[in-house]
């Protein structure tokens, strides 16, 4: 599974149109977790992203808080309730996953945000697409180094994988040569 984070926090942030253009043009079906911040500042964007039937769009929270865990619960439930409302008024989808920013989380706080009805969902490992120096060949050779049948992969489709939209052409292209197929989380 592709999965991408489209997260803000205190700089704003966009889509990565050559990511988005990528995936549209291939018709890979794929994941986008966005947080309340950013599906406010990219709302048209997102919406017509989500009119896309191979594209899922699930919670990444309000607000990006790394450390949901050190929250009050009241608060944790305001990150995920505000997020998914947003979500849904805009792509008039309700999300039904949940990933937590920074991957951060304990059993509390993962047993609220279940409570809510949301399965949490993560990675099989960290692409490390937010470093400014890994090159889109390390990215390459990272991921495919490491990707297993049913790995769910992480990258960041939020202007923050600075070599993702040129390492994934190569990604696809040799994970289509070695058998793999894409789907969507859910």
């Amino acid at each position: 599974a592709l999965t991408f984070d489209a997260c803000e926090t205190r700089t704003p942030s966009f889509f990565d149109r050559k990511i988005i253009d990528f995936l549209l043009a291939e018709r890979l079906p794929f994941t986008v977790f966005v947080s309340g911040k950013f599906a406010r500042r990219n709302a048209e964007e997102l919406k017509a992203l989500a009119a896309h039937p191979a594209v899922e769009i699930e919670n990444h929270s309000f607000g990006h808080i790394q450390h949901m865990e050190r929250l009050r619960e009241e608060e944790v439930v305001r990150e995920v309730v505000e997020a998914e409302r947003l979500l849904a008024t805009i792509t008039g989808r309700n999300p039904h996953f949940f990933r937590f920013p920074a991957g951060n989380y304990d059993q509390k706080t993962l047993g609220l945000v279940e409570s809510l009805g949301y399965r949490v969902v993560h990675w099989s490992f960290a692409s490390g697409d937010p470093d400014k120096y890994l090159t889109p060949n390390r990215l390459t050779a990272w991921v495919l180094g490491r990707v297993q049948p049913g790995d769910i992969l992480i990258f960041h489709i939020n202007g923050r994988g600075y070599s993702t939209g040129d390492a994934l052409p190569e990604i696809v292209r040799q994970l289509r040569q070695r058998g793999y197929r894409f789907v969507r989380i859910d």
